[in-house]
């Protein structure tokens, strides 16, 4: 009994000092509603970020695709300080070849353009393609922030009832404390025996440690907030909620077949996989492009002129004379147009490969389509079937509580007039403290099914 004592003082010497040393009295807190913790985390999300350079990504990929329609173009220009060459010449056979030193100094320039006429419609469809997947990533975004909105809601309201749930402790702690109080009292005049008050100190102490059970998953929440929100963990927050958050509606029992539709419509992760099936249907005709023939329109200009030109041989050095440069480049220019055909005939099986690898892409496409579309219509029935459960739950949970108040009032009484055992008034306080908790947690239980069924449907509101 001793012990048991001794660590009933413990629990509430730790219940009475963690508050103070938790949260101290100069640490500024943070106060956050629903809506500020869903912006702070769409603002810091790490898998939101990512789908925003992927759209970024898939943006360059579309001007890249626009491009391949345009000519290419590239100039070359060439500045030659000093060139050395030397060779043998043989202008009469009766004498021997004799060695030419030539020296000179150059510059050349050279404009290249060309035009694919047709290359199997390669560029057309790779165009399709990267503007289908454009769109599926700008889906893929949009689904990624409701993603990250339903999550902190979900941890919000897992924050708020494991504080309430902390309050229904402590509230059940002070209730125990002042039962202790009047039985310690009692026992002073004789009216309740030893045996009683120590089963009331035991009482306190289980009372104490469900306090500091609930205390540890309050801050463990709140820390998953905080991953979530991916702020210091340091940081302080208090939340507010608003009136309206937990307010229970009227209860409409769920079409599935009008749910199912609505969703289909609106899931943008499944306009994402469609869109994703569609430009993979386009990469095939991508890669089939490789067996038809390609057609290429060049145009070529080039110029060149000489400073200087000097040749020795035989001893002799002769020095040519040339116009000025800009003579030279002016009236050098020669142009050339060609038409190139090019057609790979055989390569080896390797295009054949490159089709029915985008083939198979594209039926893997339409398989993540299909199998999205059936766990669209399963996660509605079972959000659907858990939203009409928490209705019901509210609702035996209030009776429940109604009742268990109304006992425990009637055996408290009997109790401080020594007509109810320990065992009775402890069983009633215990349905009573489960009573509360059920209906508190029946309560955010509606919220975060409301939240479930409203993310499965894609009806998630982003700010």
């Amino acid at each position: 009994m001793v012990s048991r004592f001794l660590l009933f003082l413990f629990i509430v010497a730790h219940v009475l000092a963690y508050p103070l040393t938790g949260l101290s009295a100069d640490t500024a807190e943070n106060k956050l509603s629903l809506a500020n913790c869903i912006e702070i985390a769409l603002k810091n999300a790490t898998s939101a970020k990512k789908a925003e350079y992927n759209l970024k990504l898939q943006g360059a990929d579309v001007l890249r695709s626009y491009g391949s329609f345009l000519p290419r173009l590239s100039v070359s220009a060439g500045y030659i300080p000093y060139n050395l060459s030397k060779t043998y010449a043989q202008y009469d056979p009766a004498t021997s070849p004799f060695k030419i030193k030539s020296e000179n100094e150059s510059v050349n320039f050279t404009l290249t353009t060309s035009l694919n006429l047709f290359n199997g419609f390669h560029d057309y469809a790779a165009l399709q393609s990267s503007l289908d997947n454009k769109q599926a990533a700008r889906f893929t975004l949009s689904r990624a922030l409701e993603n990250v909105a339903y999550d902190v809601t979900q941890t919000y309201y897992q924050v708020l009832l494991n504080h309430e749930l902390l309050d229904i402790s402590r509230e059940n702690l002070l209730a125990a404390q002042d039962q202790l109080t009047l039985t310690d009292r009692q026992f002073q005049v004789g009216l309740k025996s030893m045996i009683d008050k120590y089963q009331q100190q035991a009482d306190v102490a289980e009372s104490g440690l469900s306090v500091i059970k609930a205390e540890t998953r309050w801050q463990q929440s709140i820390l998953e907030l905080l991953r979530r929100l991916q702020i210091d963990p340091g940081t302080k927050i208090t939340l507010e909620s608003s009136p309206d958050e937990l307010k229970t509606v009227a209860y409409v029992k769920p079409d599935i077949d009008s749910l199912v539709a609505v969703a289909l419509n609106r899931r943008n992760d499944l306009k994402s996989k469609e869109l994703e099936s569609r430009g993979a249907k386009w990469q095939i005709t991508e890669a089939r492009a490789q067996w038809y023939p390609s057609l290429d329109l060049k145009f070529n200009a080039s110029t060149a002129g000489t400073e200087y030109m000097r040749q020795t041989y035989n001893g002799l050095t002769t020095e040519y004379s040339y116009p000025p440069l800009s003579d030279q480049l002016g009236n050098s220019i020669g142009y050339s147009v060609a038409l190139n055909m090019s057609w790979a005939l055989f390569d080896g099986f390797q295009t054949r490969y490159t089709v029915e690898s985008a083939k198979i892409n594209q039926m893997n496409k339409l398989l993540d389509v299909t199998d999205l579309k059936r766990n669209i219509v399963i996660d509605l029935q079972q959000a659907a079937g858990e939203y009409t459960s928490a209705f019901r739950q509210i609702e035996t949970a209030k009776v429940s509580l109604k009742a268990a108040h109304s006992a425990f009032e009637g055996i408290k009484k009997k109790y401080e007039l020594g007509a109810a055992s320990f065992i009775e008034l402890s069983t009633a306080r215990a349905t009573l403290f489960n009573a509360r908790s059920t209906l508190s947690q029946a309560t955010y239980n509606l919220a975060l099914q409301k939240n479930v069924l409203d993310f499965t449907m894609g009806n998630v509101p982003i700010p």
